[in-house]
This record gives structure tokens, sequence and C-alpha cells, in this order.
């Protein structure tokens, strides 16, 4: 026998054998070929007692690398010619959208010189139907030691819906949605709707409408309400006129890890799992089953976009302060405004305005006239423009936006930039944008921005668990690069790194500030200071309270430095700290 594989087959006899550690926690969590994996008999018996509801996890593009036959070669492509979008991984109960959490196995466009297999993706997935099935899993994976992750929709940059080995609850299909005119609780009275986990954004838009209301979600039609987006905190179109999803919430259900079925609401005896749920990162404390949200009465919401490109460096990057100069007026003066721009070093767009109130095509060009001026001032020619007053939010919404935006092929992480550097250091900040394109020409910068100060959305500081800085910031800055769906995993990687050091930079310049957790990197090593800032001692207490063995576990979550660290030899399994 070879020396290294003696070595490594003692060790893993010895951990086999001792698999406990002073902690009273488990040495590691179990992986398919361990001797204590669950038996096919016991995978079976579990299968029975949630109503045949498991569901064993396959790579999404498996037929890719089977015998080659002319159905398979049907499938193949249309998975080719989807693989960059949303959605193949929607109605999947394992697969993830990352191309780094995919690990770059089993990917359609390498099926002749790749290999398949699952990688990160789960052995195993439950379609959670509801409390009991749900505690049913909870119980089989503390009870055989597994790994537990939890997928709605597969969005996600941290890697928090896949994990090697584990059983996962699968939330999707949990889409009940109920429209309550005359919600009463502490501290609010009014129209409210209650949304099941695996609701979407556009499902919840399409609900309320239908209604005459309309409520905060993302800007992307195919984010889960309840999944990843609210407990993360969640921006959208509407969150200038309203507040951050998690400032919206109103209730929780949820099953705790140990069980037990509970409402979380901003009193009684689970306030303190309201407020960490309530911004504090998802799939941690509690398994959130569904939730119920604030609704507002729907109206007219004007809508805008235009471009222009870089034909002369200097007023190319000149127009590009002007409009974040110009977000510090929109701010001001027009804070239930919400704006959402792209640029890269070749073009400018702003993708749409959100402008709930207005009242005319006017009203919505008045609003940009004093940019479109200064743009004018810099000899700078739009390439296009458009204005839009739409009846309803929905109707703007799906105006603005589709159900095709890609969300697979990114390496993404951000930075929330606040008003006094925006104020202060402008300059700065327009040349670490040029800085970053002149490294790599096909960097990407997204400007959401949106007035979340606590005076505009009407709550008060400690409120609930949302990221402080987020008060402060004038805007999100994300910043990425997009993948070739053929990308090798050296590439996937290095786009990793480079995202991070960009990281850094925007750091150095907005030190006081942090990044929006559902949109970042999984190890940027300041993570703790960077997505929860100073409400993580709090956080991490209220963990230990519900979550005692820290069952569920995510990357860059409060608590995943306390329990469990990952893959230190390779193997993807969670090892006890």
């Amino acid at each position: 026998m070879h020396a290294l594989v003696f070595v490594t087959a003692i060790f893993s006899a010895f951990a086999y054998a001792s698999n406990s550690t002073n902690n009273g926690r488990p040495a590691y969590r179990f992986l398919p070929g361990d001797p204590d994996w669950p038996t096919e008999s016991e995978w079976n018996q579990l299968n029975e007692t949630i109503q045949g509801r498991l569901i064993k996890g396959v790579p999404l593009a498996h037929t890719c690398f089977g015998p080659t036959t002319s159905q398979a070669e049907v499938v193949c492509n249309a998975l080719r010619n989807e693989w960059d979008f949303v959605t193949p991984f929607l109605e999947d109960p394992v697969n993830v959208m990352s191309p780094y959490w995919q690990n770059d196995s089993c990917n359609p466009f390498l099926a002749s010189i790749g290999s398949c297999h699952l990688g990160n993706m789960a052995s195993y997935a439950i379609e959670v139907a509801d409390a009991t099935t749900a505690i049913a899993g909870l119980s089989f994976a503390k009870e055989k030691n597994l790994r537990l992750t939890i997928k709605n929709t597969g969005h996600d940059y941290l890697g928090r819906s896949a994990g090697e080995g584990s059983l996962a609850l699968w939330m999707h299909k949990l889409k009940g949605i109920s429209v309550l005119t005359n919600y009463t609780g502490v501290s609010y009275s009014g129209p409210a709707i209650k949304v099941g986990a695996g609701v979407e954004v556009w499902e919840a838009y399409s609900a309320a409408q239908a209604e005459g209301l309309r409520v905060v979600g993302g800007g992307c039609p195919t984010v889960g309400v309840a999944g990843g987006w609210l407990p993360g905190g969640g921006h959208g179109p509407l969150t200038s006129a309203y507040g951050l999803g998690a400032d919206e919430v109103l209730e929780y259900e949820v099953v705790t890890a140990d069980g037990h079925h509970l409402v979380a609401s901003p009193t009684g005896p689970h306030a303190d799992l309201y407020w960490a749920l309530s911004g504090g990162g998802p799939g941690n404390y509690a398994l959130v089953l569904s939730l119920t949200i604030k609704a507002h009465r729907d109206g007219p919401v004007g809508g805008l976009a235009l471009t222009f490109t870089n034909d002369n460096a200097d007023t190319y990057w000149s127009a590009i302060e002007a409009w974040i100069r110009y977000l510090l007026v929109i701010d001001r003066t027009l804070p239930a405004v919400h704006t959402s721009a792209t640029f890269t070093s070749s073009f400018f767009s702003v993708d749409f305005v959100t402008f709930p109130g207005a009242t005319s095509e006017q009203n919505i060009t008045s609003m940009i006239d004093p940019f479109l001026a200064k743009l004018k001032q810099l000899n700078t020619s739009l390439a296009s423009m458009e204005t839009h007053l739409s009846p309803t939010f929905y109707d703007h919404y799906q105006y603005f936006t589709t159900a095709s935006i890609n969300a697979t092929n990114e390496t993404l992480s951000n930075r929330l930039i606040p008003r006094k550097t925006v104020q202060g250091h402008l300059p700065v900040l327009i040349q670490t944008f040029q800085n970053i394109s002149n490294i790599n020409s096909a960097a990407v910068f997204v400007i959401n921005s949106a007035n979340v100060t606590h005076q505009n959305v009407g709550n008060v500081p400690g409120s609930n668990s949302v990221l402080p800085a987020w008060r402060d910031a004038l805007f999100e800055l994300n910043f990425g690069l997009e993948l070739s769906p053929e990308a090798s995993w050296d590439t996937i990687r290095d786009h990793q790194v480079q995202v991070n050091d960009w990281v850094d930079r925007f750091r150095t310049l907005t030190p006081d500030s942090g990044c929006y957790m559902n949109e970042a990197t999984w190890n940027n090593a300041h993570w703790k200071v960077d997505y929860f800032g100073d409400n993580y001692p709090l956080l991490a207490a209220i963990k230990a309270k519900y979550d005692p063995e820290y069952l569920f576990f995510a990357n860059a979550a409060v608590g995943s430095d306390v329990a469990w660290q990952t893959d230190i030899d390779g193997s993807g399994r969670l090892y006890s700290r």
C-alpha cells in the first residue's frame, strides 16, 4: 500500500471510531461512503414518514455524461441554451445557480472533457410541505449526524444552499399566499400579505396587485421573498418608499432546531428571534415556513431608463460622476424614488427608476432634467431614453424587468457607499472605478440607490438586525465579472480572488461601512464586521439560544466559525472546531 493511502486509511479508521469531541458535538458530519451513513432502509423509512417526499440529489446535467442518444442530446442542448439563466435551477431540489458552488462538476458544456458528480450539491432533499415534514427532516439530520442545508430557488452567491453530503430542506413548494386586509398587531394595523417560504418575488407582486396592493420585494423576479432575500435585509424597487424587506416584516412562522413550531413577532416570548431573523441572515436561527409583511395601497408609478456610451473617456467618467452626485439630490428631494444603474468601461445605463406617485410623463422627465442638463454641458449624448407611467407598481415592474435576468454566470460582491463618501470623496470613488476597469475592462458595476434611513422608513435604531451601515448608505454598489458557461475552474477561482480584492479597495475608501450580505463573497476575511456590524454579538447570543447544537450552518453566517469548519482535508466534510 502507498504510504499516503495507508496513513489516510489509519486516520479515517481512527476518526470513524471516535466521532466525538469534548464539546459534545460529533467530530464531523457523515458523508456518503462513511460506515455510519444512513442505510438505504433508513432512507426508505424516512421517505415513508414524510409521505414520499424524499428526493435523491442528481446533478442537473447528468444526462449529458451518459450514453449518447438523440433524446439525451435534446435534453443537453436545452440545458446549454438555459445554463446562464435561472430557469433550470428553480424547480430542482438540490442544484444551485452559482458556478463557484457548482464546483465545475457536471457542466453540460464540458461533457466531452469533464466529469459528473454531485460535488457540493445535497445528497438528498425533502420537499417540505408543512411543519411536520420539516420537523421530520430536522430530526433525521440530527439523529443521523448529517449536514443540513436549506434551498428554495438556489439564488445564492455564498453557497448557503449547497453542502456536500447534506440533507436539503427544499422549501420551493410552499407557495401559499394570503392577503390580509385588516392585519392587527401591536405596532401595525392595516393590509398585509402572508407568503410561504417558496413564494417568489413576482408571485407576491402579482397577488398583491390583484387586491389593489403593493409589497416590498427584490429586483429579480425569481428570488424567494422569505428565503435568503428578506432575512438578509432585502432591497428592491420599493425600498425607498417603504423600507428594506426586513423593515416590513410583521411576523415569522418557523420551526426551531429543536423541532418547535412557533410564531416570532416583535413582541412576546420570541421577540429576540424575530429581531435576529429581520436582517441577521437567512437559514441560521430557525427554519422559516412563512412570513407576513406589510402591504400598501397601490397606485401610479413612474419609470425611466436611459443609456450613453464611452465616446470620450474624460467626459464619460465625468458623466458617471454627475449621476452619482445627482443621487444626493434625489435622496434629499424625492426620498421615495429608487434607481438602478449599470456601467462598465464602455457604457452606462439607468436600467430603471421607480417613482411612486408620479402623475404624468412630464412629471417623470422633470425629475431627471437637471442631470440631462449636466450631460449637455459635458457634450455627452444619450443613446436612448424612455419614460413610462404605469397604473400599478407590478405593471411598472414588468415593463422595466424581465423574468430572464441572468443570475448564474456572475462572480459578485458589493459595498454600501455612504452619503459622506459621495459628498467628500467622490473623485476618489470615480478613480477607483477607473482603476478597477483598467485592471479588467470586463468589470461590471451596478448602483442601487435607496433612501432607507430610519427617518424615511419610519423605524428607530435597533428595531431589527439590519446592518446599520444601510442607514448611512446613499447606494449599494455591486461589482463583479461575468463568466462564460465554459469557464474553467481556475478562471472561476481567479474571479473570486479578483472580486475580493475589489472589496478591499472599496473598504479602504469606506472603512465605517459594510456589505449587503446576500450579494457578497463567502470568504471575505472581514465578514463579521462587513455583513453584521455592531449587531454581531447579540446575533451570536440568539443563535446559541435557539440552535445550541449549531444544526443550522451556512458560510459567513453568525456562529459559523464557532462549531464547524469546512473542507480542511479537501473532502467537503464539516468538521467540529
